[in-house]
């Protein structure tokens, strides 16, 4: 390789912060997330709304991971049952991530009111998430965070479609996966049993949830999770 064609310590472009907030008015912090931090955003050109997710660097590796898969995900994906993106930038000292904005509730707010699902209530859901992750797995993506929480209405109407959230976690299943990670609730055995896994650890995830959504109880109960309602959303 002639030497002219070496790149060591070459610069990496950052978006500056104005870049940002030219483009997007940025409101008040709606959710704070273990990675993230979430608020509605204003496109200043179109006034249309927006979701906002903000990463700091600062808040470690784990943080930059995620912003940066979920980025990488998200521009492979388009689904009508998956929130879309629709911008990203990386400053200095941040990654924003623009999504769609769905303004209906999550799936675990309506059993939390409701206590469980008709049957076909519960089919209308699974059906919509079913041909999500068909899609998903078609092109060797693995969610590995699938839950009631990451299940939205994506607006307020009754016949409202459901959309899947979070990709912080998915990755490309290039071979087996090693990694354990997740809301532990919904872990597939070879997960728990730190065996290496692929797609069908969200098939074991999606039946989870069919099953909370027809009886309001998860399938494998703690009692200790009355004890500590935080437990619930721990990754490994």
């Amino acid at each position: 390789m002639p030497f002219g064609c070496l790149t060591l310590g070459e610069k990496k472009d950052y978006n500056s912060p104005s870049e940002v907030t030219d483009k997007y008015d940025l409101g008040q912090v709606v959710k704070s997330e273990e990675f993230c931090e979430i608020f509605r955003a204003k496109d200043r050109n179109t006034l249309k709304m927006y979701t906002c997710k903000k990463f700091h660097k600062k808040d470690g590796r784990k943080v930059r991971k995620a912003a940066k898969n979920e980025i990488m995900i998200l521009k492979m994906v388009k689904h009508h049952n998956i929130l879309q993106l629709v911008d990203a930038f990386e400053t200095k000292k941040e990654y924003f991530i623009f999504l769609e904005l769905a303004t209906g509730r999550e799936v675990f707010d309506w059993i939390l009111d409701q206590g469980y699902y008709s049957e076909r209530d519960t089919s209308n859901v699974m059906r919509q998430v079913l041909e999500a992750v068909a899609y998903l797995h078609s092109l060797k993506i693995v969610h590995r965070n699938l839950k009631l929480e990451n299940l939205v209405y994506y607006n307020r109407l009754k016949n409202s479609k459901i959309v899947i959230s979070d990709f912080q976690l998915a990755k490309l299943e290039n071979g087996l996966i090693r990694n354990p990670c997740g809301t532990p609730e919904y872990l597939a055995p070879e997960m728990v049993g730190r065996q290496r896994y692929g797609r069908p650890v969200d098939c074991w995830a999606i039946g989870v949830i069919m099953y909370i959504l027809l009886s309001g109880n998860p399938p494998f109960y703690d009692d200790s999770d009355e004890e500590d309602p935080d437990n619930r959303d721990k990754n490994l």
